[in-house]
Protein backbone atom coordinates (compact mmCIF):
# COMPACT_ATOMS: atom_id res chain seq x y z
CA UNK A 1 0.00 0.00 0.00
CA UNK A 2 1.60 3.45 -0.88
CA UNK A 3 1.40 6.44 1.51
CA UNK A 4 0.24 9.75 1.40
CA UNK A 5 3.86 11.41 0.32
CA UNK A 6 2.00 15.10 1.14
CA UNK A 7 1.12 14.16 4.60
CA UNK A 8 4.69 12.36 5.02
CA UNK A 9 6.05 15.58 4.08
CA UNK A 10 3.88 17.19 6.98
CA UNK A 11 4.85 14.62 9.61
CA UNK A 12 8.80 15.32 8.83
CA UNK A 13 8.42 19.47 8.72
CA UNK A 14 6.53 18.59 12.31
CA UNK A 15 8.89 16.45 13.30
CA UNK A 16 12.22 18.15 12.51
CA UNK A 17 14.64 18.94 14.78
CA UNK A 18 13.69 16.45 17.58
CA UNK A 19 15.92 14.42 19.04
CA UNK A 20 15.94 10.84 18.34
CA UNK A 21 13.31 10.75 15.38
CA UNK A 22 14.02 8.27 12.36
CA UNK A 23 12.04 6.81 9.65
CA UNK A 24 11.56 3.49 8.44
CA UNK A 25 9.39 2.11 5.82
CA UNK A 26 6.61 -0.32 7.21
CA UNK A 27 3.90 -2.52 6.69
CA UNK A 28 3.77 -1.06 3.01
CA UNK A 29 3.72 2.59 4.63
CA UNK A 30 6.07 4.89 6.62
CA UNK A 31 6.58 4.74 10.15
CA UNK A 32 8.06 7.37 12.29
CA UNK A 33 10.04 6.33 15.32
CA UNK A 34 11.83 8.08 18.78
CA UNK A 35 14.29 6.30 20.58
CA UNK A 36 13.44 3.32 18.22
CA UNK A 37 9.79 3.57 19.50
CA UNK A 38 6.86 3.87 16.97
CA UNK A 39 5.12 7.55 17.22
CA UNK A 40 3.29 7.98 14.41
CA UNK A 41 3.81 7.35 10.65
CA UNK A 42 1.29 7.60 7.80
CA UNK A 43 -0.48 4.73 5.62
CA UNK A 44 -2.28 5.29 3.03
CA UNK A 45 -3.61 8.75 3.11
CA UNK A 46 -4.32 8.36 7.08
CA UNK A 47 -2.21 9.33 10.05
CA UNK A 48 -0.82 6.60 12.51
CA UNK A 49 -0.42 7.58 15.81
CA UNK A 50 0.47 5.82 19.24
CA UNK A 51 -1.75 6.54 21.81
CA UNK A 52 -1.47 4.42 24.42
CA UNK A 53 -3.99 1.75 25.46
CA UNK A 54 -4.98 3.27 28.36
CA UNK A 55 -6.14 6.37 26.26
CA UNK A 56 -7.74 4.25 23.43
CA UNK A 57 -11.17 4.01 24.76
CA UNK A 58 -11.34 7.94 24.92
CA UNK A 59 -9.56 8.20 21.38
CA UNK A 60 -11.69 6.36 19.51
CA UNK A 61 -14.85 8.57 20.48
CA UNK A 62 -12.71 11.42 18.29
CA UNK A 63 -14.16 12.31 14.87
CA UNK A 64 -12.03 10.77 12.29
CA UNK A 65 -10.51 8.35 14.46
CA UNK A 66 -10.43 4.26 14.05
CA UNK A 67 -8.60 1.00 15.67
CA UNK A 68 -5.11 0.65 13.63
CA UNK A 69 -6.65 -2.54 12.21
CA UNK A 70 -4.03 -3.27 9.72
CA UNK A 71 -4.18 -7.11 10.24
CA UNK A 72 -7.98 -7.40 10.73
CA UNK A 73 -7.66 -7.15 14.01
CA UNK A 74 -7.22 -4.13 16.29
CA UNK A 75 -3.53 -3.12 17.01
CA UNK A 76 -3.64 -1.69 21.04
CA UNK A 77 -2.38 1.75 21.62
CA UNK A 78 -2.34 2.82 17.72
CA UNK A 79 -5.50 4.28 16.08
CA UNK A 80 -6.04 5.41 12.28
CA UNK A 81 -6.35 9.48 11.86
CA UNK A 82 -8.31 10.33 8.73
CA UNK A 83 -6.51 13.15 6.97
CA UNK A 84 -9.78 15.24 7.48
CA UNK A 85 -8.70 14.98 11.39
CA UNK A 86 -4.97 16.56 10.45
CA UNK A 87 -6.23 19.17 7.98
CA UNK A 88 -4.73 22.26 10.51
CA UNK A 89 -0.94 21.98 11.58
CA UNK A 90 -1.53 22.30 14.84
CA UNK A 91 -4.31 18.97 14.63
CA UNK A 92 -1.07 17.52 13.04
CA UNK A 93 1.06 18.59 15.68
CA UNK A 94 -1.59 17.76 18.37
CA UNK A 95 -1.30 13.99 17.19
CA UNK A 96 1.99 13.61 17.12
CA UNK A 97 2.60 15.31 20.19
CA UNK A 98 1.01 12.55 21.77
CA UNK A 99 2.06 9.75 19.84
CA UNK A 100 5.90 11.40 21.17
CA UNK A 101 4.80 10.97 24.93
CA UNK A 102 3.48 7.53 24.56
CA UNK A 103 6.81 6.44 22.48
CA UNK A 104 8.85 7.96 24.93
CA UNK A 105 7.91 7.04 28.06
CA UNK A 106 8.10 3.29 26.32
CA UNK A 107 11.33 4.06 25.02
CA UNK A 108 12.31 4.72 29.15
CA UNK A 109 10.74 1.02 30.02
CA UNK A 110 13.18 -2.00 29.50
CA UNK A 111 11.91 -4.11 26.70
CA UNK A 112 9.99 -7.29 27.20
CA UNK A 113 11.61 -10.34 26.38
CA UNK A 114 8.87 -11.98 23.53
CA UNK A 115 8.03 -15.35 24.22
CA UNK A 116 7.32 -17.73 21.56
CA UNK A 117 3.98 -19.90 21.49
Amino acid sequence: MAYDEQLADRVRAALRGRAGITERRMMGGLAFLCHGRMCGGVLGCDLVVRVGRDEMEAVLRRRHVRPMDFTGRPLAGFAYVASEGVRRTSSLQAWLDRGLTVAAAAAARPRRKRTRR
